[in-house]
């Protein structure tokens, strides 16, 4: 039997505060999450929404070095930029802070020393990467090397993003510092470890026997984690950025931003309500929700909770941790440091007032059983054939009649017929599994009820005709017009969690405010005679040129990622002198350049080479227009076998590099050469 609870608190998986967030976290964490909390809001129930950057950690220590500023000087920059762009989305949090806060160094630390004080922890000596001139142990992400697998040279510690392969930093081939450039020795370091063994027997009765209502992905991941037996875990590392752990001896070293950054949830809560708040997190009676993504699968289902078993005191465990997989991008991973991304601040400078597109694509999209894909042709198509052409239109039509045929006035409706109650009823019926799928997480289920509460009522204008009928029957138009307006009022109810600003500006139109859940599904919320408001628009469509200007972005993009990761062709086999002056290499000028005909390929090159006239075939015509090599002088193989191209007989080779984009550039003299000059 399900429990009631008296309150529920929501929590967010803290974005991390070196970089502004993208679209993958929005579909995975914060608009589902805002979402779920507008709907329980509705309801009337007591929820809060805890939400903030995560702060601390190696990342961020790497981005301030490389700008030459401080650590504290990356996270105020990018905590501002997430926290106003949440904002502005709508993201509704209760509070968004962050874990450089006193109040959480507080929390963090009261809560290691506990666990510390109570023998929760064990402590290990280990062997780890050392840079001598730096004076400090290195990072993960402080150490670059050859991938043993692919043998990329520039892997991290942690991860090869060539291959893919999750990494030591122990495994890499010549491993060098990020720090310094020297070669790192091995040190021995002492850590703490939270004993996640301790707890394995509690985590599978409370996980694999009392969450089986889990999302599958949420589920499986845990009982994976669980069946290989659980691992003790690092809750310290050796760095100057962070919280210092609070024990004697520990000079140099923090807490480990995974135990650091779940604890800013507790603490948090704390800033928000310093009275009230252990009732969110040790009342039975409180319902907890994380939101996360599916990378934060096993912090939260199992090292965070053996955490807060391991503390006692009546911390309650979350009720559900529904994950969503990944959002990818036109087809390609979201990656941060290759910049494929939509970040949201640059989305909201793009298209101004269009939070609600964005919240309605990313949900319609909504990666919750499996990886999903973003598309800019998608966004736009959703945009102008759903959310114009069903909701808006629908809605437009209904205002637009009652300002015609009733002067703005709500009508009084008569006689209902059958297809008024049958339309009606539907109403009813689309409320019942809205909140259904709302109450477990489908939110892209529960998103296309609303849109079928919109499609209703085409459907019922369509059939019904009132434009047609207003010429013979004022009473049934009256009618008719009633039960669409009914309907609008409605969809201020259905569509608030997910479009709010579109629902606000519905609720203004229709003179309607402090809309509650239980007003949906009723044929009454307008009253006869209530002024309604003109028409807005309430979506506009988006033209081409928009979305070919995001293209276009993705493509530079795409373009400048493919020359970082360029490497130079692997050099040929060695050739002894002799033959290499066995090429006759010489200078020539340009005197004629045109495009062979039915070759796109190829151009056909008139070349003076200081003796004669001779013609060369190239295969350039991609790179160059003809008119653009006239009159420049070249390299050329002068020696080759003539053979013939497209029925052109070719006399040389002219010389090009290839470069790091695939562009052939034409190899010739930086200054002035005399025809026929020999290369050597």
């Amino acid at each position: 039997m399900e429990k009631n609870f008296k309150r529920t608190l929501v929590t967010t998986a803290l974005p991390y505060a070196n970089g502004p967030v993208h679209i993958g976290h929005l579909a995975g964490v914060y608009v589902p999450a805002d979402i779920y909390t507008r709907f329980l809001r509705l309801r009337g129930e007591d929820v809060v929404m805890i939400g903030g950057s995560d702060e601390h950690g190696v990342p961020i220590t790497i981005k301030a070095k490389a700008e030459g500023v401080t650590p504290q000087d990356i996270v105020d920059r990018y905590h501002k930029i997430i926290k106003d762009s949440f904002e502005e989305l709508g993201i509704s949090f209760d509070i968004y802070s962050r874990t450089t806060t006193d109040i959480h160094s507080q929390t963090a630390s009261e809560f290691f020393r506990r666990l510390y004080d109570n023998g929760q922890f064990v402590e290990k000596t280990s062997m780890q990467l050392y840079d001598e001139k730096a004076n400090q142990f290195l990072a993960d992400r402080y150490v670059t090397g050859e991938c043993p697998h692919c043998h990329n040279p520039r892997a991290y510690g942690d991860q090869c993003e060539a291959c893919g392969s999750s990494l030591n930093a122990t495994d890499l081939i010549n491993p060098k510092s990020a720090i310094t450039g020297n070669t790192p020795v091995m040190k021995e370091t002492k850590h703490w470890y939270l004993p996640l063994d301790r707890w394995e027997a509690q985590l599978s009765r409370w996980i694999l026997e009392g969450h089986k209502e889990w999302k599958t992905n949420v589920y499986g991941q845990c009982k994976s984690w669980i069946d290989l037996g659980l691992q003790p875990r690092a809750v310290s590392r050796d760095l100057d950025w962070g919280v210092p752990v609070p024990v004697e001896g520990a000079d140099g070293k923090v807490l480990y931003v995974w135990f650091d950054a779940p604890i800013g949830y507790i603490s948090n809560t704390k800033e928000l309500l310093p009275d009230t708040w252990e009732t969110y997190w040790k009342d039975p009676e409180t319902r907890i929700i994380n939101f996360i993504g599916k990378d934060n699968i096993v912090f939260h289902c199992i090292i965070f909770p053996a955490m807060l078993m391991a503390y006692g005191d009546g911390y309650q465990l979350p009720d559900n941790v529904p994950a969503n997989e990944f959002l990818n991008l036109e087809g390609d991973k979201i990656s941060t440091s290759r910049n494929w991304a939509i970040w949201l601040h640059e989305y909201l400078r793009d298209f101004p007032g269009k939070q609600d597109v964005l919240r309605y694509v990313l949900t319609a999209n909504a990666p919750e059983t499996k990886d999903n894909d973003f598309t800019w042709r998608d966004f736009q198509n959703r945009n102008n054939s759903e959310l114009v052409a069903i909701l808006g239109n629908f809605v437009n039509r209904a205002i637009v009649l009652t300002h015609k045929y009733f002067d703005g006035k709500v009508p009084a409706a008569g006689a209902l017929e059958p297809i008024d109650r049958d339309t009606i009823a539907e109403i009813a019926s689309i409320k019942e599994a809205l909140t259904a799928n709302l109450e477990t997480f489908h939110f892209r289920e529960a998103l296309k009820e609303a849109m079928n509460l919109a499609r209703l009522g085409n459907k019922y204008l369509q059939e019904t005709e009132p434009w047609k009928v207003a010429k013979t029957d004022t009473e049934r138009v009256a009618t008719i017009l009633n039960v669409a307006l009914q309907i609008c009022a409605n969809l201020c109810v259905a569509f608030e969690p997910f479009l709010p600003f579109s629902s606000e500006k519905l609720q203004k139109m229709l003179g309607l405010k402090d809309m509650k859940w239980a007003d949906l599904g009723r044929a009454d919320i307008l009253k006869a005679g209530d002024q309604i408001g003109q028409a807005e628009l309430l979506f506009e469509k988006i033209e081409d040129p928009a979305i070919e200007a995001q293209l276009e972005r993705l493509a530079r993009i795409k373009k400048e990622n493919e020359i970082k990761a360029w490497k130079p062709a692997e050099v040929q086999p060695e050739v002894a002198f002799d033959d290499f002056l066995k090429l006759d290499i010489r200078v020539g000028t340009v005197e004629q350049c045109e495009r062979v005909p039915k070759a796109d390929k190829l151009l056909k090159f008139l070349i003076d080479d200081g003796m004669e006239k001779r013609t060369i075939v190239s295969g350039i015509a991609k790179y160059y227009k003809p008119e653009e090599l006239v009159g420049r002088q070249v390299c050329f193989v002068a020696n080759f076998a003539p053979r013939k191209l497209k029925g052109v007989e070719s006399q040389g080779m002219i010389l090009s590099a290839e470069n790091a984009d695939g562009r052939l550039v034409v190899v010739g003299p930086t200054g002035p050469v005399t025809p026929g000059s020999q290369v050597k």
